[in-house]
């Protein structure tokens, strides 16, 4: 729970961030498979995944935040996860603290 609070909060310095805008559901997935990996083999704690709010969606709902904390739920890399705070993205992004 505190390492949620904190991660919500902004608590680590986010070190990288990848922008799905403009991929579709494939290739968001293997944009956050090879970005996961590369951020563990460079020794990342934190980073930022910028989904998007879905504003420019057919219903004006995010489409790839949900897949994204799905896939997220998988990648046995990932210590935690929590929507970013606003100076870091909001709703529309989401902060990945990885296991050392």
């Amino acid at each position: 729970p505190d390492v949620l609070r904190k991660l919500r909060r902004g608590h680590w310095v986010v070190e990288e961030s990848l922008d799905l805008h403009g991929l579709n559901r494939s290739e968001a997935a293997a944009a956050v498979r090879e970005f996961l990996r590369g951020c563990r083999a460079r020794r990342l704690g934190c980073v930022r995944i910028v989904h998007g709010k879905g504003l420019g969606s057919r219903n004006r709902e995010p489409v790839l935040k949900g897949k994204v904390y799905h896939w997220l739920k998988m990648r046995e890399e990932v210590l935690a996860f929590a929507q970013a705070p606003a100076a870091h993205g909001g709703s529309g992004a989401v902060l990945v603290l990885l296991k050392n």
